[in-house]
């Protein structure tokens, strides 16, 4: 039970303050997307999603927020017993002049990230996997682990040119959902799911209809970039090319739409544990 009598530490900033520093420039992609893997943090962004990022025991290094929101903020690290968090608490002006943007969702929360396990952690008791195989694009990543966790999946894999599970964008597409899943980096993930049916997603005319994918045993659905979709090599690495059928003149979905429709067939009646198969 948390302390009703818990107080954050906290600290009133004005522009400039040093402590700011991990919320700099928040709206300079190129620039965030290295700093925040060297420096081993991510954001969490709006009260949720700091909230997920806790319940999954990621730990905080600060919370920014508006005055407006501490008495939530204190609430949430009271239930977490996250005593030891540094809250910085400024005015809107001195909030958007150091993130680059409003910060009207609510408050943000710099976390440590945990060194990613290896596949074969992530994968032991897996019965249906998500691979994300060159996604580039953030919104999609989060729609992706969106998807991931509503429709059952157990475990994603991205390889290596993926973009960041734990990128703002993403995290707040996903909805605080990239905590839910298990997921990590692979570097050939057609090694590392030896023993699954791996089904490339395709709208290749020869591809069958993914309705008709066996669903029996372990299955990975594997999608490819934005744009180009899967690389030719890595369709003939897996095991069956599959297509969503498609109307009238369209001839494929958006990546993320994809993944949904997708995971929905493969998933449809449950997803059947390792152990059941």
């Amino acid at each position: 039970m948390a302390d009703e009598s818990f107080q954050p530490r906290v600290r009133w900033l004005t522009a400039g303050d040093p402590e700011l520093v991990d919320y700099t420039d928040l709206t300079d992609v190129a620039l965030r997307k290295v700093r925040e893997p060297r420096e081993g943090l991510f954001m969490a962004e709006s009260l949720e999603v700091i909230d997920r990022a806790l319940r999954a025991h990621y730990r905080p290094r600060s919370v920014l927020t508006g005055e407006r929101w501490l008495p939530d903020v204190a609430t949430l690290l009271a239930r977490y017993d996250a005593r030891d968090t540094p809250v910085y608490v400024a005015p809107d002006d001195v909030l958007r002049l150091t993130t680059g943007f409003r910060m009207h969702r609510g408050p943000m929360a710099a976390m440590q990230r945990r060194p990613l396990p290896p596949p074969r952690d992530v994968l032991r008791d897996a019965a249906r996997v998500l691979v994300l195989d060159g996604l580039v694009d953030h919104t999609n990543v989060g729609a992706a682990f969106r998807s991931a966790a509503a429709l059952g999946v157990d475990t994603v894999l991205v390889d290596t040119t993926c973009a960041d599970p734990l990128y703002r964008r993403s995290v707040r597409v996903s909805m605080g959902t990239v905590f839910a899943v298990p997921w990590t980096r692979t570097a050939a993930w057609w090694r590392d799911l030896a023993g699954f049916r791996t089904v490339a997603l395709t709208p290749a005319a020869d591809a069958i209809d993914i309705a008709e994918v066996p669903r029996d045993g372990r299955l990975a659905l594997v999608v490819g970039s934005e744009g180009p979709g899967l690389a030719p090599d890595a369709q003939r690495r897996a095991s069956v090319r599959a297509r969503i059928p498609m109307a009238g003149d369209v001839d494929s979905l958006n990546a993320a739409a994809a993944v949904a429709v997708a995971v929905y067939v493969l998933t449809s009646g449950g997803p059947a544990r390792k152990d059941e198969t």
